[in-house]
């Protein structure tokens, strides 16, 4: 099942490397913004960096010094990669990693854009870091573990390449009460970094076990229906496949296709009917539940011995 999952993750954030979304989109920009991001950090950037898929901004209470080598756990197109090189300064490195190739390739071009020297950018997953151990300073992440199937792994992974006296800080989805059945079970809100994520009390229990001190897990308020603002790319349903079953938009912009994708995830229905996509899901979803009654945007903190 994780593997998967894990084709599943890659093929849907691929789409949405892929789909054009930037700061320039009123609602991709409102949605950074309503997580924490000011006016002068979006600028600061290249806007194909942020593509409206945050839920905090860690680097603002990371506590980034010149000098520091900063690891962002999916780094998507590299916007906070961007924002800690900066922060770090040309004597120090951000290193984004993220295991979708269309990521990496955005990431890279606006990288160049930008003129950052002090960045780098690796294909992995998460919980298999190609770093050596005791290497990094400081972890950031921006709801990304909880898209991970096992969240334990990626907690005692980051514990391995984090400096004696290291950091995380990482802004997250973590449950306040269980989901509804319809949320818990639908694969575009487990894309979306809502049906995945895990209780407060279990993020602080899996970073205490991975031997964390001074763990942190704050509510920090952000309302989450910020997602229903953003309009991603259409993709579409051939009228003949099978129900549960996706299709990927053609790269010409045609109306449809005939290429059949991954199967969702039990119980889920991927495009049932006309066309679906990551925002567009989300936004049918957060229209008819108020997820703040059940997740929450986190602030993660926690130091390594």
């Amino acid at each position: 099942m994780a593997d998967k999952v894990q084709q599943i993750l890659q093929s849907k954030y691929g789409d949405v490397a892929k789909a054009g979304l930037s700061s320039n989109h009123a609602g991709v920009r409102a949605v950074a913004e309503a997580f924490g991001y000011s006016g002068d950090e979006l600028a600061s950037i290249p806007a194909e960096a942020n593509m409206g898929l945050s839920c905090g901004n860690p680097t603002a209470f990371a506590s980034i010094k010149p000098g520091e080598t900063i690891v962002d756990l999916g780094c998507g197109g590299g916007l906070d990669v961007f924002l800690a090189a900066r922060k770090t300064g040309p004597a120090g490195r951000a290193i984004g990693i993220d295991m979708t190739p269309e990521m990496l390739a955005l990431a890279r071009a606006n990288a160049a854009r930008a003129g950052l020297t002090n960045v780098e950018f690796y294909q992995s997953t998460i919980d298999k870091l190609p770093l050596p151990d005791e290497s990094v300073d400081c972890v950031i992440s921006n709801c990304v573990i909880n898209l991970a199937p096992d969240k334990r792994a990626v907690f005692r992974e980051i514990a391995r390449v984090l400096k004696p006296g290291g950091r995380l800080a990482v802004s997250d989805i973590a449950l306040k009460r269980p989901l509804p059945p319809e949320v818990a079970g639908d694969l575009m809100a487990y894309v979306g970094c809502i049906a995945g994520a895990i209780a407060i009390e279990d993020y602080e229990s899996g970073l205490a076990a991975a031997g964390f001190s001074a763990v942190q897990v704050i509510d920090s308020g952000a309302d989450l229906n910020a997602y229903a603002q953003v309009e991603g790319q259409s993709g579409c349903c051939s009228p003949s496949m099978a129900e549960g079953q996706c299709c990927e938009q053609p790269a010409d912009g045609s109306a449809c296709c005939d290429k059949p994708a991954l199967e969702s995830l039990p119980g889920a229905a991927c495009c049932s009917s006309g066309s679906a996509d990551l925002h567009s899901r989300l936004a049918d979803l957060l229209a008819r539940y108020d997820v703040n009654d059940y997740a929450a945007s986190v602030k993660v903190y926690a130091v390594k011995p």
